[in-house]
């Protein structure tokens, strides 16, 4: 992560990439001298230890300083921060709510004609007794006194100046004197949410349908998460299924296939009469356009086609 690091501030700094720009190059220099220092273990110590002067050599200290005495933490805060257990991004504030799944078993007919379907999932919801707050009154919600509602601390790890979030409010720049009777300060709690999900005509196996903020209830009035509904189609005894198209074998009379005919085949809309040309062989396809699955993605007039054999 270092290394990585400071080829990208290299890269940006590089005189080739800033010809002209002394103080592009000053950083250049820099940035290339803290590197040694980070990836260098008696440099580090002794910067740890000494500070600068434990690294300038005019100081007997190393074999390479910090041009202007500039600090680590001034050239390197945000690009490492993460790497030293912080960074100087904003507050972490409330957490968003987790998405959920749910697994929906549909027969073919649905999954071909769409359907609306009733379901129960047990899951976190807001609090309507303290607007998700968490805290019994408005009142009760005050500005942590540690990071005086940032969020973040700050605190030092060698010559490293970092932010973290704040340990006593969590990164939420706020705390609950007293807390919701319901919720308990959580801001949520648990319950068993009854949902009607509409399934569009045309699913398949595998595809999955997502209802924006129907997820889990955030932590003190964060946004909810997502709910994604997983469907299912179960086998059909009459009809295949591939893609778009729908498959059947139909059984027919020796005499129909000599000499040819007229039957009546299953489609999902009712029986339709299907012409046989003679001298019919086992396994011949027939296609019946329009009879198979409305595609999804497509307009509410397109269907695929029923083959028989």
């Amino acid at each position: 992560e270092i290394k990585k690091a400071y080829k990208r501030l290299a890269m940006k700094y590089h005189p080739d990439r800033n010809q002209g720009d002394a103080e592009a190059e000053e950083k250049f220099k820099e940035v290339k001298e803290a590197y040694e220092i980070l990836t260098d273990a008696e440099k580090r110590a002794r910067y740890d230890q000494f500070g600068h002067a434990g690294v300038d050599p005019n100081m007997g200290g190393g074999h390479g300083g910090f041009g202007g005495g500039a600090d680590f933490g001034d050239i390197f805060g945000d690009v490492f921060g993460d790497i030293f257990g912080g960074g100087r991004g904003g507050r972490r504030g409330p957490a968003r709510g987790a998405d959920l799944r749910y697994n929906m078993e549909l027969t073919l007919e649905e999954a071909v004609r769409g359907v609306s379907k009733e379901i129960k999932i047990p899951t976190h919801v807001h609090c309507e007794q303290c607007n998700g707050t968490g805290a019994k009154s408005s009142a009760d919600v005050k500005t942590c006194p540690t990071c005086h509602g940032s969020g973040q601390v700050q605190m030092r790890q060698g010559f490293l100046a970092v932010q973290q979030p704040c340990p006593h409010c969590h990164g939420r720049g706020k705390i609950i004197a007293i807390p919701c009777g319901k919720c308990h300060g959580e801001g949520r709690y648990q319950r068993t949410k009854t949902l009607s999900v509409k399934i569009p005509a045309g699913v398949d196996t595998g595809d999955r349908i997502r209802l924006s903020g129907e997820g889990e209830a955030g932590e003190t009035g964060a946004p909810n998460g997502d709910l994604y509904v997983q469907v299912h189609v179960r086998e059909h005894e009459i009809f295949e299924r591939d893609g778009n198209n729908l498959y059947c074998e139909v059984p027919i009379s020796f005499t129909a296939a000599a000499l040819g005919g007229e039957i009546e085949v299953p489609t999902l809309d009712g029986r339709v009469k299907l012409k046989i040309t003679p001298e019919t062989q086992t396994g011949k396809m027939y296609r019946m356009r329009g009879k198979g699955v409305k595609s999804v993605r497509s307009g509410p007039d397109w269907r695929s086609d029923v083959q028989g054999g």
